[in-house]
């Protein structure tokens, strides 16, 4: 049942998460605030039925562009649910869930697995809530040249210790888009790091046989990342798309010309937006600046386009307005869009009903609705993605014997284990030592005021003596807290046993380890298990015990 507690699983309300923004919270649970910034409710059934309505509309090369996508996953020889999911959106009724994410290595952080799970069970909803052909679409985002935020990938190692596997810098890392990288032979060096990273699991072998055949010297980066995501999700009708693929880039040709014609538009909205975004209490994510064109241009590298008087800035080259037009509309796979045009695009080749976005996404997608009306494209609901932490079932039994919540687990400190041990503690220490602190106070107050009347500044001398034994008392008090702690090691090992894993150097687990560190520790049941224990509930982060 949604958002209901089972042996397997704990909700937790997100407002008692510290790394959760106020946007966040309030698309959550007060969405009347954050209502002028998106294009309706998700918890609303007609805003979903109008969002339908409005994709459905919108005219689009329905045929081409499945063409494509049957080509790409041909290439990948992706599952037959997968192919068989593009068959469906040839149909004008057929509507698209969409998320997406970079080309992580061995697939990234495991947030990027809550990512497809939930576009995954949205589509599942719509056809059963509101009878539409729906498809899940996994939008890779593959013209990013951030190499180093995309090469590596952390897991647990035995000890639950996070090790960070890394790939090596191919030809062009770090100046051409991800897409266009291949990896060489320092993938095999990652892999063998991995494997020794691993802990041996009865599963371990069968999880770096399918790594090992996406990630191969040679393959693209994104190619690898496609292949390894579709081996997990493809059978569950997940549509994966390489946005890079140049066979794409005529149908967003529009879109690119409709930049350059109006250049300064799109920036001035998604500034104008960021700017009421923060007159609510909130922080805008993106500050574009007024010559800021949404497009790179991709030649050896990716360059910014920059409006400079009635021309264009194309990295350090003047360009004339007509010849950028010629440009984009003959060559558009020479352009990629940027954060701010990249929906757009994908919401002009897909029919997207609903975008599954992640926390920082949802803030700067908040500064767009104007844009999507610039665009005359229409703007699909967004849903936050599923969050989650997944605990070994001691870890579990730790926090619910101690009446510990998650997040109480992230400070790096041993503030609550000092708490857990003082409630350990037998009570009548506990009481005498209340006892004594008071009897203390007590008595030198009365003192205090007793030898006041002799001298005055005698008063302060005795407070000063009560500070100085209260201090020894807290001394004494630790001393025996930390005995208890050598008596209770089985607690210690409890403690650090479940924020390990709870929070990797203290970062949220779901943004800090890769989601193959979890396959090989249960199995390949372990998405269908995730697929059973999450629920779309907005506002729930969920503790799991795959």
């Amino acid at each position: 049942m949604p958002g209901v507690a089972t042996t397997s699983r704990i909700p937790v309300d997100i407002r008692r998460l510290p790394w959760i923004k106020p946007l966040v919270v309030d698309y959550a649970f007060d969405h009347a605030r954050v209502a002028p910034f998106f294009a309706g409710d998700p918890r609303d059934p007609g805003a979903w039925r109008e969002a339908i309505a409005r994709t459905r509309s919108y005219p689009r090369e329905r045929h081409a562009i499945a063409d494509i996508i049957a080509a790409q996953q041909q290439h990948r020889v992706a599952p037959a649910e997968a192919t068989a999911a593009t068959a469906w959106l040839r149909s004008s009724e057929t509507v698209a869930v969409v998320t997406g994410q970079q080309a992580g290595l061995f697939g990234g952080p495991l947030f990027t697995l809550l990512k497809a799970l939930t576009a995954v069970q949205l589509a599942e909803r719509l056809k059963s809530e509101h009878g539409v052909p729906a498809v899940a679409i996994f939008w890779i985002d593959a013209e990013d040249h951030d190499w180093d935020e995309v090469k590596s990938c952390a897991v647990l190692d035995a000890s639950l210790s996070r090790r960070t596997v890394a790939a090596g810098d191919p030809p062009g890392a770090h100046v051409e888009p991800v897409a266009r990288l291949r990896l060489d032979g320092t993938i095999d060096a990652a892999i063998h790091e991995l494997t020794v990273a691993l802990p041996q699991t009865d599963f371990t072998e069968s999880v770096l046989a399918s790594v090992r055949a996406a990630y191969v010297p040679g393959a693209g980066m994104v190619d690898a990342f496609a292949r390894w995501i579709e081996s997990l999700l493809g059978a569950r009708g997940l549509v994966v798309f390489d946005s890079s693929d140049p066979a794409a880039k005529p149908f967003a040709a529009p879109v690119f010309a409709r930049e350059i014609e109006r250049a300064g538009r799109t920036a001035r909205l998604a500034a104008d937006a960021g700017a009421a975004l923060e007159a609510h209490g909130y922080t805008a994510q993106v500050t574009p600046q007024p010559e800021t064109v949404a497009l790179f241009h991709l030649n050896g590298g990716r360059q910014a386009v920059r409006i400079q008087g009635d021309a264009f800035l194309v990295g350090e080259s003047v360009v004339a307005k007509d010849a950028l037009l010629e440009h984009v509309r003959h060559t558009p796979a020479d352009f990629s869009p940027n954060v701010l045009l990249r929906p757009i695009v994908q919401d002009t080749l897909f029919p997207t009903v609903c975008y599954v976005a992640g926390p920082n996404e949802l803030a700067y997608l908040g500064q767009l609705r104007g844009v999507y009306d610039n665009f005359d494209v229409p703007m699909p609901l967004m849903y936050q993605r599923a969050t989650a932490t997944l605990l070994d079932s001691n870890a579990v039994r730790f926090l619910t014997r101690h009446d510990v919540s998650v997040e109480q687990l992230q400070a790096q400190d041993e503030s609550l284990l000092n708490q857990l041990l003082a409630a350990q503690l037998p009570p009548d220490v506990e009481a005498a030592m209340q006892d004594v602190n008071q009897l203390l106070q007590d008595r030198m107050d009365q003192l205090a005021t007793s030898v006041s009347q002799i001298d005055p500044t005698l008063e302060g001398a005795a407070r000063s003596a009560f500070g100085r034994m209260q201090d020894d008392l807290k001394k004494l008090n630790a001393k025996i807290i930390h005995a208890a702690k050598r008596k209770d090691e089985t607690l210690r090992r409890q403690f650090h046993h479940a924020q390990a894993q709870a929070f990797p150097g203290g970062e949220p687990q779901e943004r800090s380890v890769g989601f193959l560190s979890f396959l090989n520790k249960y199995g390949p049941p372990f998405v269908d298990r995730l697929l059973e224990e999450l629920t779309t509930d907005i506002g729930i982060h969920w503790v799991i015990t795959p």
